[in-house]
């Protein structure tokens, strides 16, 4: 099993120094990847005094692309996941151009986790339909795997049409890893079908038990081995008690886990230095 590290969006700060020392460090630790969440734009709860969702316009979100393109020339083995880049809010041949551009720079080490997001204040400033983002998904999808595999393709599709064009450079593999995140039924159909792999963030459960189970048959109905399918739970050390850390890993691992990231976020810290610390610590006492 590999274990990453989820960067820490909203605590990181953004001094450029810091976050090249924070990667390489995290590089020295022996982690394999490191994993980043994505948001465009922050909602102000100033004028929705009933905002429930999990961040705001006072959360700090750096550019994902932008910011792999910066760590790719500062690392040399990492692997650099996104996990989710909001597909459907995105122009697909823009993502598939900056996917394309990054695995590039870091020498084939990007993992592209998408999603279809929450947050509809994002889509309409975006000018994208929040409505119909799933299954537009799965069509950008099939359009980001043609355009890093060719240097010209025609395709015409329900929303997207390409004549005769294409990306240079291309990605170093011809190929992208596509990892989808996302738990509603028809999430886990996507994934079978398309994906290959998923992060399972939520509790291990009898529902996320049973979410595997069905993922499984569905992996089986389209024909593919659920071996081949990627699985990244995320122990997150501030939600789930201490005592309970070593369990969470073996159990992953008994379930077929490929990967695993560690999530630093929430316990107080005020530095990435102090990021650092825990992800040591972790290590240390996990014997990664």
């Amino acid at each position: 099993m590999k274990v990453g590290a989820v960067f820490p969006q909203i605590e990181s700060g953004t001094d450029p120094v810091a976050l090249r020392d924070y990667a390489q460090a995290v590089e020295a630790m022996g982690y394999t990847h490191l994993v980043i969440y994505d948001h465009v734009l922050g909602a102000s709860t100033a004028t929705r005094p009933g905002w429930t969702g999990p961040y705001s316009s006072e959360s700090l979100f750096h550019e994902p692309f932008v910011l792999f393109g910066y760590l790719a020339g500062l690392t040399k083995t990492i692997e650099l996941v996104t996990a989710v880049i909001i597909l459907p809010q995105r122009q697909t041949a823009l993502v598939a151009k900056q996917a394309a551009e990054v695995d590039l720079l870091s020498g084939g080490r990007l993992r592209l986790g998408v999603g279809v997001g929450w947050n509809a204040v994002e889509y309409e400033g975006l000018n994208e339909d929040f409505g119909n983002r799933g299954v537009r998904s799965e069509e950008q999808i099939a359009l980001l795997r043609a355009l890093w595999a060719d240097p010209v393709i025609d395709f015409h599709g329900r929303w997207h049409t390409i004549n005769q064009a294409g990306l240079n450079p291309l990605p170093p593999r011809r190929s992208i890893p596509i990892w989808i995140g996302g738990y509603s039924e028809v999430t886990l159909k996507r994934v079978a079908q398309l994906g290959d792999g998923w992060f399972p963030w939520r509790p291990l459960d009898d529902a996320l038990r049973g979410q595997l189970e069905r993922l499984h048959g569905y992996i089986q109905a389209a024909g593919r081995d659920p071996a081949s399918i990627g699985l990244e739970p995320q122990l997150s050390l501030a939600r789930l008690p201490e005592a309970t850390w070593e369990t969470f890993v073996r159990d992953w691992q008994d379930l077929g886990a490929t990967h695993l990231c560690i999530n630093t976020m929430g316990l107080g810290h005020t530095s990435l230095d102090a990021h650092i610390a825990s992800l040591r610590m972790i290590k240390e006492r996990l014997g990664f």
